[in-house]
């Protein structure tokens, strides 16, 4: 898609998901498990490669996309862009997430609604410390924010359906049920490819938008820690980055407390940040589309 076609349909999908909390109901899936429980199997009764599911979707929707391209003024091909990426962000609203956290009455529900920040539904319960919840609120937001954008942009909404796919298949335990546990060390693997360009991309913006200093020094650390340099599947990096940045955030007094030990104050710092890196996303694509006006 056009540079300013991405730009448009991204400030459509944030207003829209902003604004209209509700629509996100329609993000429903559920066709995607009864495709799955149907995917076909091989002579031991194993599925075969569950990954090409997400491709089939992939090829389909850029045949769409290659269809739609040059009718009417390619209007067909924004709404579907705009239709695609909105069903394929989230599909929980991340600022509606956090805000049940800083808002809960008490600290029983509070911790019950720091849940639905976790990454993966199926992980062990989420604990109301600072650590651990800016570690979470940033994997989400890498999986419902960042990833489905990024490939929306490389490759358009064929992009952000195989992104979403993916990630469902790989994580989500109503799909991961579905799959055999042969196919689900793919699945992973893919899910993680599919987030190293994001991630990185989020970790170096986050040293832009936040304390340059700590973030990178972190960056290097972890990777020394572990020894295994940048090109590889471990992501954890990211949680170690995003502690770090909100850490630095919180001291230099950007808020109103500099409590680092306080989750409250930690999350509410957290979505400060991870607005900006939105922010700087979104104007790092508005600096592609002037520059392609200005040729």
């Amino acid at each position: 898609m056009p540079a300013a076609q991405i730009l448009l349909v991204l400030l459509l999908v944030v207003a829209t998901s902003h604004a209209l909390p509700d629509l996100a109901r329609l993000r429903d899936f559920s066709w995607l498990k009864v495709w799955v429980s149907r995917w076909p199997r091989d002579a031991s009764g194993a599925h075969l490669p569950v990954v090409l599911l997400p491709l089939l979707l992939v090829v389909a929707c850029l045949l769409i996309q290659a269809a739609l391209a040059h009718v009417m003024f390619g209007l067909p091909a924004f709404a579907f862009g705009a239709i695609v990426l909105f069903y394929c962000w989230g599909p929980r609203d991340l600022e509606a997430d956090i805000d049940a956290v800083l808002k809960a009455p008490d600290s029983d529900r509070r911790h019950a609604a720091a849940q639905a920040l976790r990454p993966d539904p199926a992980a062990t319960a989420l604990p109301l410390e600072s650590a651990p919840l800016v570690e979470a609120t940033f994997l989400s937001a890498l999986s419902r924010r960042f990833g489905v954008l990024f490939w929306f942009v490389v490759l358009g909404p064929a992009g952000a359906l195989g992104y979403r796919v993916v990630q469902l298949l790989a994580r989500h335990p109503a799909f991961v049920a579905e799959v055999d546990a042969g196919r689900r060390g793919l699945l992973e693997r893919t899910a993680l490819v599919l987030d190293w360009a994001p991630s990185h991309l989020v970790a170096l913006t986050l040293a832009l938008v936040s304390e340059f200093d700590a973030v990178v020094r972190t960056w290097r650390d972890y990777h020394a820690a572990h020894g295994q340099g940048y090109f590889t599947l471990d992501l954890g990096f990211l949680g170690a980055l995003a502690r770090a940045g909100v850490d630095a955030d919180v001291i230099a007094g950007d808020g109103y407390a500099t409590d680092v030990s306080d989750p409250l104050v930690e999350l509410a710092d957290a979505r400060r940040v991870l607005r900006r890196i939105l922010v700087a996303w979104i104007a790092v694509i508005a600096l592609f589309v002037l520059a392609g006006w200005t040729r």
